[in-house]
């Protein structure tokens, strides 16, 4: 039941990130071309699937546009009621001048011949008003020609044949002058005061031609048949092929981007997307099970790809960002830290499939981050040491300056028409990089992990724990320090992480402070044990593991250093006490358990080291002035006991492991205790031998 509720965690976390991932896909579909004009053609040869029209350019429209709109003048209306009603209030203001001009004793020509007056003015006014009058807001100086429309006909004229309101007033009175009248003066103030502009510029008219003119314009320049070649691969790009890829694209996402589409586009997304995370899962269960088993640990793993899609859809939805700036190459760093190189790598390869999809760059992106990635996890050996992460960091600089030179040369054919600005992406990309560092603890904070910087910082000899032990227990705390030496050289030798184990064997001890007298290398004098039985001794003896647990614990060590020091006895016995008890109690059933410390068994191959660096440390302070060949045989008799009673067998070390630690635990030892190379007697067999 367990197992099942366990699985059924795992799976809804694969889907949810499955899920979360295609969301994340483009909603329109379209080609993934990346070109520019004056380019060369980097793809295969593009073959119409369809029929096409090739669409003219933005330029060439506006350009159009601009070239009919400019012979459309401006549309002017012509108000004919004004000339009415300012003709009727004319005559109005003659007749009541003319009442006036009664009361006054001198006899005046308008009051004799009112009706004459009042046809000339009308009909000057009327004249006027025929010709046009045009208001200073509406007058355009820089238009020769207008449309004036009279009862909705347009007719195109000179913008001159239209009056200003001061040319309307000279016009009136010249007419009016011409008439030779006694008051004609009178009746052109008159008149000229109802002289208003009837001819007013009409915005909306003349953009409505504008734009209906527009409308005419054909957008096509030419058609593509189906199975006509659009592009040749290699073939220069010029603005007629330019115009054909880009009409192509435009027709082509119509058309996938119908609702049809999308879902079946979306489809493939998503099989995709399932089938490489579902192989990165598969990677997990058989070749890095302690992953797949933890939760935190495959939340971890699976923590990246979400990240990173996410992170390019956001980058490149900004204009001018570009997802070469995205530092993918913190993702091996940070995983290689606390898991494998095959794990970094393989977890950069499957971020990078995803993530291409993701993506408007073509098939170079995905080439380039594949190889930083690999130049990433064969190069970036310490993060703790900063001198050697910056070399890394150029080195993977390097690896995209390169490689893209290198595809920008294939594809362009010459240097100067690679786009530089690129190379400022790569720059952005190596800085960014350096977030890694930062990251490594964080990571160990959310999710439990030990890092090689945390190793280092607790393998400070000023450590608490580690001054503690030094000044309880100095004799433990030397054993320790050998154990560490010892352990390191060996884990060093076979691949192993030898910081970790090195760590480790500082520590796997601790757990004598409780009473550190009762342990060989700390007795000066008196030996506490023989006060006790063998059963009491064996108990005291075996307690410094469970009471290195409780210490470690209560000093927030890591759980990885913890299951060293519960490892590193595995299920072995008290051997001495327990054949002095047995060798006592003649008649009694002893039961060996009571003699044996809880394990469990090393699991790991640093496990398995510290056990047998840590047992041969013990047991060669028992050799009095030893030879080569006594220390041979101890570091022998002690691994195969090892081998022989179980206590490797959990552990994941080979037997080429096993030959190799051996043969260092025995140079380190016999230079330790200060071993002279052994010269036979006969000084001719010797120089027999050293030929």
């Amino acid at each position: 039941m367990n197992s099942n509720y366990s699985n059924i965690i795992k799976y809804v976390m694969v889907l949810l990130v499955i899920a979360f991932i295609a969301w994340l896909f483009p909603k329109n579909v379209h080609t993934q071309y990346k070109y520019n004009l004056g380019d060369r053609w980097r793809y295969d040869n593009l073959t119409a699937p369809f029929d096409f029209s090739i669409k003219k350019s933005d330029d060439e429209l506006q350009a159009e546009r601009s070239e009919i709109t400019k012979d459309i003048y401006p549309f002017y209306l012509v108000d004919e009621s004004v000339a009415t009603t300012q003709a009727k209030k004319l005559i109005d203001r003659i007749d009541a001048e003319v009442e006036k001009l009664e009361l006054e004793t001198t006899t005046h020509d308008m009051v004799r011949r009112e009706d004459r007056y009042m046809r000339v003015a009308k009909n000057a006014l009327n004249g006027v008003f025929t010709r046009g009058i045009i208001g200073a807001k509406d007058l355009n100086p820089d238009t020769e020609f207008i449309n004036v429309v009279r009862n909705d006909q347009p007719k195109l004229v000179r913008r001159t044949k239209l009056n200003t309101l001061a040319q309307a007033e000279i016009a009136l009175a010249d007419t009016i002058r011409s008439m030779n009248l006694a008051d004609g003066a009178l009746l052109t103030t008159l008149a000229q005061s109802f002289l208003v502009p009837n001819v007013t510029f009409d915005a909306d008219l003349t953009e409505r031609y504008k734009s209906d003119a527009v409308k005419r314009i054909n957008e096509n320049k030419g058609a593509v048949l189906i199975g006509d070649l659009v592009v040749s691969r290699s073939e220069l790009i010029t603005k007629d092929v330019f115009d054909k890829i880009s009409s192509y694209e435009a027709h082509y996402n119509n058309q996938v981007g119908s609702t049809g589409r999308k879902w079946t586009v979306f489809a493939g997304y998503l099989i995709l997307t399932s089938l490489i995370i579902g192989v990165f899962l598969l990677y997990l269960q058989f070749h890095a099970t302690e992953v797949f088993q933890k939760y935190s640990s495959l939340a971890f793993m699976l923590m990246w790809p979400v990240a990173f899609s996410f992170l390019i859809t956001v980058v490149e939805s900004v204009d001018n960002l570009s997802a070469y700036m995205i530092p993918f190459c913190v993702v091996p760093i940070v995983v290689k830290n606390f898991y494998s190189d095959r794990l970094a790598l393989f977890t950069h390869i499957v971020i990078i499939l995803i993530v291409s999809f993701l993506s408007r760059e073509g098939y170079e992106f995905t080439f380039l981050q594949i190889l930083a990635g690999i130049v990433t996890v064969l190069t970036v050996k310490e993060t703790r040491f900063w001198n050697k992460f910056f070399t890394s960091i150029l080195w993977i600089f390097l690896t995209y300056v390169f490689g893209y030179l290198g595809l920008e040369l294939i594809a362009n054919g010459n240097v100067t028409d690679i786009s530089w600005t690129t190379i400022i992406y790569f720059v952005v990309a190596a800085v960014l990089t350096l977030l890694a560092y930062p990251l490594i603890p964080l990571m160990e904070a959310l999710f439990g992990f030990t890092s090689s910087i945390k190793l280092a910082e607790l393998s400070d000899m000023n450590r608490p724990l580690l001054k503690n032990l030094s000044v309880t227990a100095p004799g433990t705390f030397q054993h320790s320090l050998q154990v560490a030496n010892l352990s390191e050289a060996a884990a060093d030798a076979i691949g192993a992480n030898g910081l970790l184990v090195k760590t480790a064997a500082l520590y796997h001890d601790i757990g004598k402070m409780a009473e550190p007298e009762y342990f060989i290398e700390n007795q000066r004098g008196s030996n506490p044990h023989d006060k006790l039985n063998d059963r009491e001794s064996a108990e005291k003896i075996i307690s410094h593991v469970t009471e290195g647990v409780k210490m470690a614990k209560k000093a927030k060590l890591p759980n990885i250093l913890i299951d060293f020091i519960k490892s590193h006895h595995g299920t072995t016995r008290t051997e001495y006490f327990y054949r002095n008890y047995v060798k006592a109690h003649p008649d009694e059933l002893v039961n060996p358990g009571d003699f044996q410390y809880p394990g469990p068994l090393p699991q790991s191959r640093e496990e398995a080291v510290l056990m047998m660096a840590d047992s041969l440390e013990a047991a060669s302070k028992s050799l009095k002035s030893p030879t080569g060949k006594d220390i041979d045989e101890l570091v022998d008799n002690i691994i195969n006991g090892k081998i022989g009673s179980g206590q490797l067998k959990e552990a994941d070390i080979s037997f080429k492991d096993l030959a190799t630690s051996t043969e260092v635990f025995k140079s380190l030892l016999r230079n330790i205790y200060h071993v002279r190379i052994e010269y036979p007697d006969d000084p001719k067999d010797g120089e027999k031998k050293a030929t």
